[in-house]
């Protein structure tokens, strides 16, 4: 058993458990580095719980003690420093002995791998689906929190292009969720968040689901926390030899939903498109002129 398809067993089961056992499950779901790096006695400790109920708990998801999820955990710190100062020293170290050629090969590498991932017959139908609810939505509201926000806006850029309703919930002096009050069931949010998952996109995901607007969520694992808000879920990897995961998939991903719903609007497109080019070439925005693409409808 890996430590994701644990944690995943743990959340799926968790209304069935004792009280005792709920307060285990949750310490190890929140606290993973501390499972891989503490005593048992002392998680017991911190969980309120006692050992006896920590082992329950394991033996419960099918393992043979708590210090087979403890192994679970410590391996994966071992493969993913979950730090950035971690990350940062393990790249310094594989520099050091392995030199620039190597550490530019793997992190491409993996970009790679990331993107092929989003190829894949199940990405596509999640795309799709997201793709169906967004073009039918009467307004997008797009919110990405720190490193996320670009990615967030990329869409919202490019959604204003093509002429189509679209809300960038930003603002000053942390007025941006103002946005939000006028969020309703004909609306979707898109959110945007990767661990260690941004508080505030959980709140505005759920905030939006509780307002009966759909949500489209792209994030980095299944039991992310806005899971359970989502009406649509787009996996993205982020994972590379680097301190810090890389957005590239997300922005990957936004630019391919974005294309297949400017596709869904046909002719409206063109025309909006049109519009926007107008406008832009009014100011004299760029220095070679704009090449035109047709999108079929």
């Amino acid at each position: 058993m890996q430590t994701a398809a644990l944690v995943r067993a743990m959340k799926a089961g968790f209304e069935t458990l004792s009280p005792q056992l709920k307060a285990a499950a949750r310490w190890v779901i929140d606290n993973p580095e501390d499972v891989a790096l503490l005593t048992a006695r002392e998680q017991a400790k911190r969980a309120r719980v006692t050992p006896a109920t920590l082992t329950r708990l394991a033996q419960h998801f099918g393992l043979g003690g708590y210090d087979d999820v403890r192994k679970l955990h410590a391996e994966d710190v071992r493969r993913h420093p979950r730090s950035y100062r971690g990350r940062a020293e393990e790249l310094l170290h594989r520099r050091d002995t392995e030199g620039d050629a190597a550490l530019v090969q793997d992190i491409f590498a993996s970009l790679t791998h990331h993107l092929q991932a989003l190829a894949a017959p199940k990405a596509v139908a999640r795309f799709t689906a997201a793709a169906e609810r967004i073009a039918g939505a009467q307004r997008v509201f797009c919110f990405g929190a720190r490193s996320t926000f670009s990615v967030a806006h990329i869409f919202h850029y490019l959604r204003t292009l093509f002429g189509d309703a679209s809300v960038m919930v930003d603002g000053p002096g942390g007025t941006g969720i103002d946005a939000l009050r006028a969020i309703g069931p004909k609306d979707v949010l898109l959110a945007i968040t990767m661990t260690p998952y941004a508080r505030e996109t959980a709140k505005v995901a759920c905030y939006a689901a509780e307002r009966g607007a759909g949500v489209i969520v792209i994030t980095d694992s299944e039991v992310s926390p806005l899971a359970s808000a989502a009406s649509e879920t787009i996996i993205v990897h982020t994972e590379t030899p680097s301190f810090f995961d890389t957005m590239s998939p997300a922005f990957a991903a936004m630019e391919c939903l974005a294309a297949l719903v400017a596709a869904r609007r046909g002719e409206r497109t063109l025309a909006a498109l049109a519009a926007s080019e107008k406008q832009l070439a009014s100011f004299d925005t760029y220095v070679l002129p704009l090449q035109k693409k047709r999108i079929r409808s």
